[in-house]
């Protein structure tokens, strides 16, 4: 098994989030990895139900503040719904991933996430180029 480090960095490099989430298979494709990541992010948000969510793909009925997304009605999200936004703005280049600082460009591709030579995590960032609206 193997641990990833997702972060979250603007166009121009700067990191805004960075988390990790461990025991994942060492080979995976893209889409599974955006599912998981996914998932993992609505599963804390739906823990706590706080009054902002951080996440990939914005939920209906949000409004973009400083840290996240504001979450007026403060409900329970939908992972797979979320997901599914995900993978479509994916396709549509409303963001983009780097896995050991290079692109993927496939969501079948399968990425080894076996750790680096140096023994450390496999870095993956998302870079979002554009608001995510989904469910």
């Amino acid at each position: 098994m193997a641990t990833m480090t997702y972060r979250d960095v603007t166009p121009t490099g700067k990191e805004v989030d960075r988390w990790t989430l461990p025991n994942v298979p060492e080979r995976i494709t893209v889409r599974e990895m955006v599912r998981l990541r996914v998932r993992e992010e609505v599963a804390r948000h739906n823990a706590t139900l706080g009054p902002v969510f951080q996440g990939l793909v914005q939920p209906t009925g949000t409004e973009l503040g400083l840290n996240g997304y504001r979450m007026p009605d403060r409900r329970q999200l939908d992972w797979e719904k979320q997901a599914d936004v995900a993978e479509e703005a994916f396709g549509r280049n409303g963001f983009f991933i780097l896995v050991r600082d290079k692109q993927v460009e496939n969501l079948d591709e399968v990425i080894d996430l076996s750790t680096n030579v140096d023994g450390s995590d496999v870095d993956i960032a998302f870079i979002k180029l554009v608001q995510l609206v989904g469910g």
